[in-house]
Formats: C-alpha cells, structure tokens, sequence
C-alpha cells in the first residue's frame, strides 16, 4: 500500500443539467455541479447558518451518458469519487486552477416518476369496490386455524 488515499464522497442537489462534450473515437465527459450544504447556529446570535459548497462533476463515457439522460437540475445525487487539480492559463497568461471530482461511481437519490409511481401503486391496490370479494360472504382468518410457517424458529 502507497499510504495515501485520494477519495471523495458526496451527497447534494445538481445545480444544472449535465453538459456533455463529446471526442474523436467516440468517448465523452459529462461535467455538472453539485451543491452541498452545511448548517450551523451562530453562538453569538443564535441563528441558524446554512452556507453552500459548489464541487465541479466530471463523469466520463457511457456514466456520463446515464447522468445526462437521467439527471436533472435540483436531484439529488450521491456521487464517490477522487480530487483532480487542472492547471490552465487565462487571456492574460495567469495561471489558473480549477479542482474537480473525477466521479467513480454515482447513485441517483431523488425518485424519478414519482406521480407516475403513485399511480402504479393505486393500479396494484384494488379497493373495496374493487376487489372480487362478495360482501354476502364474511371473510376472516380465525385464530383457530394454524397458519402454515415454515420458519425454523
């Protein structure tokens, strides 16, 4: 083992959508912020303080490509990856810096179609009226009948 790590996890709301640039032999990267928020109470006069930190995203390929397809602005999102420093010189020859996340791995947090899932759920669910149960006929599960378990313990 080298002894060091280079490791960053973050969870956070996108701040815009996924802006693609695409290469020669097909590859392509995919960069987005990510906002993440810190909240504290200022002792001195007890309110609550939020402040925001902005990481800039890099996802690469057929990841970059499912971040774009699925990840809109405001969803949350946990993103794994590791820090990478760029150098680059401006219009006037100053160096300039600029840190990013090289993602590794993502999770989509925010549930997509939730109407659409809503709707599913009430589809699998019938109600009374629904259900092809006679209201002539009592249905109940006494406490006398054993149910069947199969259960060791």
């Amino acid at each position: 083992m080298s002894g060091t790590l280079n490791k960053v996890m973050l969870i956070g709301h996108t701040g815009d959508e996924v802006k693609m640039h695409y290469f020669e032999g097909g590859n392509c990267i995919g960069r987005f912020p990510l906002a993440t928020n810190d909240s504290y109470v200022n002792k001195a006069t007890g309110e609550r303080v939020t402040s925001t930190e902005w990481h800039n995203i890099v996802v690469r390929n057929k990841a970059a490509e499912i971040c774009e397809k699925y990840l809109k602005k405001g969803d949350k999102v946990y993103i794994e990856g590791r820090l990478k420093t760029r150098k680059w010189q401006d219009e006037q020859g100053k160096d300039r810096y600029n840190t990013e996340i090289q993602c590794v791995d993502f999770t989509f947090l925010t549930p997509k179609t939730d109407g659409q899932q809503a709707e599913i759920v009430a589809q699998k669910q019938p109600t009374v009226s629904e259900s092809s149960v006679d209201n002539s006929q009592s249905v109940s599960s006494s406490p006398t009948e054993k149910e069947e378990d199969d259960l060791p313990f």
